[in-house]
């Protein structure tokens, strides 16, 4: 996979430098411009008009980089006890060890990002669609005809998951006699979580990027995740969350794919999240 856009965002212990992709505008340059187009054909005019809106649309600046949690649990644990089908759902029940739900986590203040006043939660995620967050131990949820895939893990209150070999919990319920997904547990899986929504005022500022791996890593020579924000691309070869900031108001398109080292994706029936649609409101 070859793309003039694909930049390689690599973040060690040693080197979280900011990646910034900045267009700087040169102010005399753009006044001849518009004195150009005022004062010629209406060709140039044209021109002129055509070359402002791109240099607009290219002034942005977008920042992606590591998002590092103060707070970690490398204890903490989530196992499915039991799941029962009623009537018109299912009721699931979840061990939850050294974690506490509905605890504000101690440093969603100082992450500046968007945080759930309802505190620390479970991701509960079907089919890699949009997660629910879960504030309970138990709680009782519908679920589709066929298979359902379900990977539930740990979240801190502002959404950034827990990612320790024991903080989530896969599992497969058929619903019906109809298998509807071949979901190989051995198999690499990626899951999406975040961003999801919509994002107003400081929770616009900074913007979490966040997934979720099953039996594989990501490295500088295995695995990556590929990002596309608005169609452009960014290699991530490292598991850990991230922060977008200077997104405009309005609509963006977010995706993430897993994808080899020669940047062939890898196939898998979540590995590719499809677009999600996410708002930026100022």
């Amino acid at each position: 996979m070859t793309s003039k856009n694909l930049k390689l965002l690599t973040f060690t212990a040693e080197n979280q430098n900011l990646f910034m992709k900045s267009i700087k505008i040169n102010a005399f340059f753009l006044a001849s411009i518009f004195f150009f187009a005022c004062n010629s054909s209406s060709d140039s005019s044209k021109i002129a008009q055509q070359a402002a809106a791109e240099i607009e649309q290219e002034s942005s600046v977008l920042k992606i980089y590591p998002a590092n949690s103060e707070v970690d649990y490398p204890k903490a644990s989530l196992k499915l006890n039991k799941h029962q089908k009623n009537d018109s759902d299912y009721t699931f029940n979840y061990q939850v060890e050294n974690y506490e739900l509905q605890s504000q986590t101690t440093d969603a203040t100082h992450q500046s990002c968007a945080n759930s006043g309802k505190g620390q939660h479970i991701h509960f995620i079907v089919n890699n669609a949009p997660y629910k967050a879960k504030y309970t131990a138990e709680f009782n949820e519908k679920l589709s005809a066929g298979t359902n895939v379900i990977l539930s893990f740990l979240s801190r209150s502002y959404h950034l998951s827990v990612k320790n070999k024991n903080a989530f919990d896969l599992s497969v319920i058929e619903s019906s006699d109809v298998k509807t997904i071949d979901f190989d547990r051995n198999a690499a899986h990626l899951f999406y979580s975040r961003p999801k929504g919509t994002y107003k005022k400081a929770d616009a500022q900074k913007v979490l990027v966040d997934f979720y791996l099953i039996n594989t890593t990501l490295s500088s020579d295995g695995n990556k995740v590929l990002l596309l924000v608005d169609g452009e691309e960014f290699l991530l070869d490292s598991w850990q969350p991230y922060f977008i900031e200077g997104l405009s108001q309005g609509e963006h398109r977010i995706q993430i794919k897993l994808v080899d080292n020669d940047g062939q994706f890898i196939d898998g029936p979540f590995n590719d999240s499809k677009e999600r649609i996410i708002t930026i409101e100022q």
